[in-house]
């Protein structure tokens, strides 16, 4: 038997950063974000070798193992091994013998949530294959404490609920690990005019964000006024952007993504450099209404907003610097997982 999965990846809209612990525990965090039309990718084949073959395609990793009921996280394929040791922990399920591949639509450090959504589609295939009781709350809350505790890799928690719930969020997150998603019902006509709208170009650089996550960590914790106060009005960004959306107003979108921007980099140093500053400069001189980095910031994909008459302009110009434009639509649900049988199996059912 065959398991299949697939994750969307998402875009950040507003109020990324503020769900980064210590941040969220202290002040509460507010993100909306919104999943398109790219996507993480799990296959797990059912073996009866006793073995448990890898091939994670983004991390070059190829490997094959000794089925045993926990995996040495070893820096290779942490991602896999990860869910593989959670899954069988919290089940109690005997050593598995299977061959798993995965691998992403956009480059790993590209700020699309690449990482965390992949966990999110491993796990899903899992639970397809084992018939485990993980709904979307679930999925999300396994995936993150797997990459935050398990894996000891910093980053925050929106991903993850993106990822399990899919389309657009407004997303709570407050002490304990509370999390609250309430999905937005978009007109399709503003999701429309939202597309027309927007532009996505990859720098052609991806970056390890843990650097830059583990800096803005210690501005909370020591209490750095101005990287505080930062978060504070990227919180704020949230909500207008949500009611923005909600009315279909483009151009006051845009408005707050220029206001986040200059507020995003003063979170932590990193989140911008010359190569990213040279990119949006040029963009804005083509036309754009405004650019943001994409994720936790140092490289991978900047989004802007552009009127949709010049919006070709920009494209004509970013593709003359080092990267390209990635085109993509906004998608609805969220990790999907199936079963593939056996020609022979399916037909004598």
């Amino acid at each position: 038997m065959t398991i299949r999965s697939k994750a969307p990846l998402r875009l950040g809209l507003a109020g990324g950063g503020t769900d980064v612990s210590p941040y969220c525990d202290l002040y509460g965090g507010l993100v909306l974000n919104a999943t398109i039309n790219l996507y993480a990718y799990c296959t797990i084949e059912e073996t009866d070798n006793g073995m448990i073959e890898i091939h994670s395609w983004d991390s070059g990793v190829h490997e094959t193992l000794k089925s045993q009921r926990r995996l040495d996280i070893d820096g290779k394929a942490s991602l896999i091994k990860g869910v593989y040791n959670r899954v069988v922990s919290d089940f109690d399920l005997p050593p598995l013998s299977m061959r798993i591949t995965t691998h992403n639509d956009a480059p790993i450090g590209s700020g699309l949530g690449t990482s965390s959504t992949m966990v999110v589609c491993i796990l899903k295939a899992f639970a397809e294959w084992h018939n485990l009781p993980l709904g979307d709350y679930e999925l999300a809350k396994t995936a993150f404490v797997i990459e935050r505790h398990d894996l000891a890799f910093d980053g925050g928690r929106q991903d993850q609920f993106a990822a399990a719930f899919g389309g657009f969020n407004f997303i709570e997150f407050h002490a304990n690990d509370l999390t609250i998603v309430n999905p937005l019902k978009i007109k399709r006509w503003i999701k429309d005019e939202l597309e027309a709208s927007m532009l996505l170009y990859y720098t052609g650089r991806s970056r390890l964000s843990a650097e830059i996550i583990s800096e803005q960590q210690r501005n909370t914790r020591e209490g750095n006024q101005e990287a505080i106060e930062a978060m504070h009005l990227i919180k704020q960004s949230a909500i207008d952007t949500k009611v923005a959306l909600l009315k279909g107003d483009i151009g006051t979108m845009a408005d707050i993504l220029q206001e986040q921007w200059k507020n995003k980099q003063k979170m932590a140093s990193g989140i911008t450099s010359n190569a990213i500053r040279k990119t949006i400069d040029v963009a804005m001189e083509a036309g754009a209404q405004a650019g943001k980095i994409s994720g936790a910031g140092g490289g991978g994909f900047i989004f802007f907003f552009v009127d949709p008459t010049r919006k070709q302009a920009v494209a004509d110009a970013l593709t003359a610097l080092d990267g390209h434009i990635m085109h993509f639509n906004f998608s609805e649900g969220g990790a999907q997982s199936w079963k593939i049988y056996p020609t022979d199996k399916v037909n004598k059912m």
